[in-house]
């Protein structure tokens, strides 16, 4: 298939708007999740108290990015980019209309299937979009950008719809909504799935035998439905609170355990070994990050829905709809701060990549300043003017910015060759680990616990905020460990 050089592949439209569709089910669900699990039976919701439900958010957000390493794995050793993505749409669709019926173990077994199912979408569609330009260049940098605004476009979308049905009509409209949109993605996908040629058509790395690997992958699923039903049925009983705590101080021990192996057991050249040093901060930093942006679907959710006046001309905004707004905020701002950085380092004035996770995380952490103002000016007086919130994710999004790609990017750049697969597993694990502590700081900042709100809100805001200065008292000896790596 060929493609004139100042044009883009028609490939990338099908990833586009499979993207899309599945960025609105994923948001569009995620913006209903923490207030469905707290919402009162009599009204159709589970019932939970607010440390319980932002626990199972935490687990299903951290379990969300976990499952992008075997997904990826399965992609390369069994089914290709191609199947990966429409199978993991299948089962992501799956989860939604699961979610949609009114039993609390169907709640459960939706949320496992949408794990599963994003696993396995999630980081093929984004290689897809890679291996549509095997010559990289500018090119390519651009397809991506096109294809990240995709990402939010859905982002933005999926949150007022679902919200509006499952906030206004029924829960389960909203998650049923959910469905029906990866459903088009899907039906978008398979019309057009032919303009992406051979790209992801063949696992790369597709053993000569591949039964024993099915095999195993046949028994892990089966293992995760025994216990599934195991806990469903009574026979084990889980403390979600535990079992967050639990899985932190798990992935902690994993993430000290490999970055040690790697230090002084891979055989590691001495600039590689440093530059391993400044992968272990940008793991910290991006933990600590997500530990406080991720809240955005559960404390801050919270704060939207009890303490934000929404009543605009008699009509009572879904609480759900505040969810859109960072990914409106990123369609608005990403071309500005790259335009920013391109400027920049024209005129050599660059920041270097410590400074900007110094000033992703300050911004950060002034975001939740502005919620410890109106978390007291709510508890004092009632309810509070959007403005707090929409202020607090312009902050968060601006930091979201400043570490986000750049982070991914550097690890790109940093990682020993050899290891290069493993690192990006560690950036992800450091998405997983900040998930799981949000939901363990959004637990404590809500419902009985509510009037210890803007204390709360302050101590990740000094936990964040003292991170950045750190980082930014460290810049030039970290600097210097990276060995010419911009």
């Amino acid at each position: 298939m060929h493609e004139s050089a100042d044009r883009h592949p028609r490939g990338l439209y099908t990833l586009f708007f499979t993207e899309m569709w599945e960025r609105l089910s994923y948001y569009g669900m995620r913006g209903l999740l923490v207030l469905f699990m707290v919402d009162t039976t009599q009204h159709g919701g589970l019932g939970l108290s607010d440390e319980v439900a932002t626990a199972i958010y935490g687990l299903y957000t951290a379990g969300v990015y976990l499952s992008a390493l075997p997904g990826g794995w399965l992609a390369d050793r069994l089914l290709g980019g191609q199947r990966a993505v429409w199978w993991g749409g299948c089962l992501i669709a799956a989860g939604h209309f699961t979610l949609a019926v009114p039993r609390t173990p169907s709640f459960f077994l939706g949320l496992i299937l949408v794990v599963l199912g994003t696993g396995l979408l999630k980081p093929n569609i984004s290689t897809l979009v890679g291996q549509l330009y095997p010559e990289g260049g500018a090119r390519r940098d651009a397809g991506f950008t096109l294809f990240y605004m995709g990402i939010n476009l859905g982002a933005a979308i999926g949150p007022l719809v679902c919200s509006l049905l499952g906030e206004k009509f029924n829960w389960h409209y909203g998650f049923a909504a959910a469905g029906i949109g990866m459903v088009i993605g899907l039906i978008q996908y398979r019309l057009t799935r032919h303009n992406l040629g051979d790209a992801g058509l063949i696992a790369p790395n597709r053993p000569k035998s591949a039964g024993p690997i099915w095999l195993g992958v046949v028994l892990a699923l089966g293992l995760v439905a025994a216990s599934a039903a195991l806990v469903w049925t009574g026979v084990i009983a889980l403390d979600p609170v535990w079992l967050v705590q639990r899985s932190t101080a798990v992935i902690v021990g994993l993430a000290v355990a490999y970055f040690g192996w790697a230090l002084f057991f891979a055989r590691l050249e001495s600039a590689e070994k440093k530059r391993l040093v400044v992968i272990l901060i940008l793991f910290l930093a991006a933990a600590l990050f997500w530990s406080g942006y991720e809240q955005a679907g559960s404390s801050l959710n919270l704060f939207a829905d009890r303490y934000t006046e929404r009543t605009i001309l008699g009509f009572e905004i879904p609480a759900g709809w505040f969810q859109s707004l960072p990914a409106v905020f990123v369609i608005v701002f990403a071309p500005v701060v790259a335009a920013l950085w391109l400027r920049m380092s024209r005129h050599g004035r660059n920041p270097s990549l410590v400074v900007k996770l110094a000033w992703g995380l300050l911004l950060l952490a002034g975001g939740f300043l502005v919620l410890v103002v109106g978390s007291q000016r709510a508890l004092a007086h009632g309810k509070v003017w959007p403005t707090w919130l929409i202020f607090t994710y312009l902050l968060h999004v601006f930091g979201e910015l400043l570490l986000s790609p750049v982070g991914l990017s550097s690890v790109t750049k940093l990682a020993p060759a050899r290891l290069a697969g493993q690192m990006m597993g560690v950036w992800f694990l450091a998405a997983s680990l900040g998930n799981l502590l949000a939901g363990l700081l959004a637990g404590g900042i809500s419902g009985a616990q509510a009037g210890a709100m803007p204390i709360r809100f302050l101590q990740v805001a000094v936990g964040t905020g003292a991170a950045g200065l750190i980082l930014l008292a460290c810049a030039r000896p970290v600097r210097r460990l990276m060995g010419g790596v911009n």
